[in-house]
């Protein structure tokens, strides 16, 4: 796509109530979403149990494999929050209070209200960096190339623009959606051939089911959009010749 390295990226969903099904996964989304947009894309994402070695041996895996890391989860105050103290073991580093966080939460809690479950959240690998929280004052933490988060969806997306002066990304990863109304055997011969023919964009093909009636979204992902306009001109001309229905585009 270009002559730049692609800069890619992990995302680790912490939580037994995410694997249980009792929470929805709402951060894989908004992260990569939001890591699209300055050029970095997520190759990988894992859900994994609130179990110290679990994490720290996936740490260890996927720092080494990845650019960056993004963790949500387990950074909060009670006894399950345990991802902290793993990535210290993860980084072979004292896990102690960091005095800005403490600061930092003492201010916002007031020191009568600061309690010590609230205390827990200022513990932290040794020369941690903080992400700020400006949504509820808990700050998550960097180390390397590992981003803690919290687990709670609002608070995590409100904490991403304070990360995007720590990261260096690409080209921004564009997309385009295009909506029919048919169904993936009748269009996969054309699309392998549009595929084919477009070495340098994502081709994804999704079906959906909406209002009673069945249908497939073609989004094309690349980092140059006279690419996508090629891909989805050869898209568009198959589904013109194939009289298919066009439901929705972006």
């Amino acid at each position: 796509m270009n002559n730049k390295k692609e800069v890619n990226a992990a995302i680790l969903i912490i939580g037994n109530e995410i694997l249980s099904g009792r929470t929805k996964d709402l951060n894989t989304s908004t992260i990569s979403s939001w890591l699209n947009k300055i050029g970095i894309r997520v190759l990988e994402v894992r859900v994994i149990p609130d179990i110290e070695n679990k994490i720290v041996e996936t740490l260890k895996e996927l720092k080494k494999k990845y650019n960056y890391v993004f963790t949500s989860g387990g950074i909060g105050p009670t006894h399950d929050d345990i991802t902290a103290e793993s990535v210290s073991k993860a980084f072979d580093l004292k896990y102690e209070i960091h005095k800005e966080a403490y600061k930092i939460l003492e201010k916002y809690y007031g020191k009568e209200n600061f309690n010590e479950g609230r205390q827990k959240m200022v513990w932290m690998p040794s020369n941690a960096e903080l992400i700020l929280n400006p949504a509820s004052g808990a700050p998550g933490f960097n180390v390397e190339n590992v981003f803690c988060l919290p687990g709670v969806p609002s608070i995590l997306e409100s904490m991403l623009p304070g990360l995007k002066n720590k990261l260096v990304g690409g080209k921004p990863i564009l997309s385009k959606t295009i909506s029919l109304r048919t169904i993936e055997s009748d269009i996969a011969k054309s699309l392998k051939e549009v595929q084919d023919n477009n070495k340098d964009v994502d081709i994804g093909s999704y079906p959906f089911f909406r209002k009673g009636k069945i249908g497939v979204s073609i989004v094309l992902r690349s980092e140059d959009q006279t690419k996508i306009d090629m891909c989805n001109s050869q898209i568009l001309t198959f589904v013109n010749k194939k009289k298919i229905e066009i439901v929705e585009r972006d």
